[in-house]
């Protein structure tokens, strides 16, 4: 059986719950070998799934991963990175250690995974990366100072990175979910996110599914044309 034939090998951070665990699970049901990481041990396995307990801004971990990645398969046919910290406080409370954490996680891991995995990709001439952004970017949502500011570092490194890596066949893309039932915003409460569902033009909660329908439509390979772009569910 081909190399091809086992099927594309898939990269996705935060696998071990919410967002992060419905896209391995979801590629893994499409028949992709699916390469997962996050801080903490899984609770479920699958032959097709191999997880590394990294975090995302550990440089020497990320270059453990890819390297791992290499000698397996020797390729990366896409990358997603899912992985993600968010903090709801007032600018003025919001401590340094949180500022930090979130930056290292949600714009610094990005970009390590995406240098590291457009290294193989461009070896092959092709490549899928696709970020998670937020819909609290263009809301400019208030308590979420921090939070936004590295999704929107996040946007501008898809920018770039497209322009960077169109010549090796790699397109960059980002999806900016609305609020999803998941860990992420489980201390938001209700009265926020009715207020943020109001703002919507689809005024209700996103699903998995609602992201991974988008990210289906970037790793297509007739998706070579659609690169730099950010796309926002619920019609913000």
């Amino acid at each position: 059986m081909s190399d091809v034939a086992k099927g594309p090998v898939t990269v996705i951070t935060g696998t071990s719950r919410g967002i992060g665990e419905h896209l391995a699970k979801h590629y893994l049901r499409l028949g992709h070998r699916v390469v997962g990481c996050s801080r903490r041990s899984l609770q479920w396995k699958h032959e097709q799934y191999i997880h590394h307990e990294t975090d995302v801004s550990d440089e020497a971990g990320v270059k453990r991963l890819f390297a791992d990645v290499r000698k397996r398969w020797n390729r990366v046919d896409h990358l997603i990175n899912n992985a993600g910290l968010a903090s709801m406080n007032h600018s003025l409370v919001t401590p340094f250690s949180t500022v930090h954490d979130i930056v290292q996680t949600n714009l610094v891991g990005p970009f390590l995974f995406c240098r590291e995995a457009a290294k193989q990709m461009g070896k092959r001439r092709f490549g899928r990366i696709v970020n998670l952004t937020t819909v609290a970017v263009p809301l400019k949502l208030a308590g979420e100072a921090v939070y936004a500011a590295s999704k929107a570092g996040v946007e501008s490194l898809t920018q770039v990175l497209a322009r960077e890596l169109a010549e090796f066949g790699i397109t960059v893309n980002a999806v900016g979910p609305v609020p999803i039932a998941t860990d992420l915003i489980r201390g938001v409460p209700r009265d926020k996110i009715d207020h943020l569902l109001s703002l919507q033009a689809i005024p209700r909660m996103g699903t998995c599914q609602d992201v991974a329908n988008v990210i289906d439509f970037f790793l297509r390979q007739e998706s070579d044309m659609v690169t730099g772009q950010t796309l926002y569910l619920g019609g913000v």
